[in-house]
């Protein structure tokens, strides 16, 4: 799978692409989920990807 380059060049924050989850939203780690102010992500959200879920609960970054 190839993921996309966040669409502000930051480090840090989430951009466009596919990640597993919804919307065209792409976190590439919960650090940049919860810099967002996104975290928990819930499975089926903009933003949620299997990577970002440790524990396969269906909840990211929680």
């Amino acid at each position: 799978m190839t993921v996309p380059p966040p669409a502000e060049d930051d480090g840090s924050s989430g951009g466009s692409g596919s990640g597993g989850g919804g919307a065209g939203t792409y976190y590439a780690n919960c650090t940049a989920v919860r810099s967002a102010g996104a975290a928990p992500i819930h499975a089926g959200e903009p933003g949620y990807g299997r990577h970002l879920d440790r524990d396969g609960d269906g909840v990211a970054c929680e």
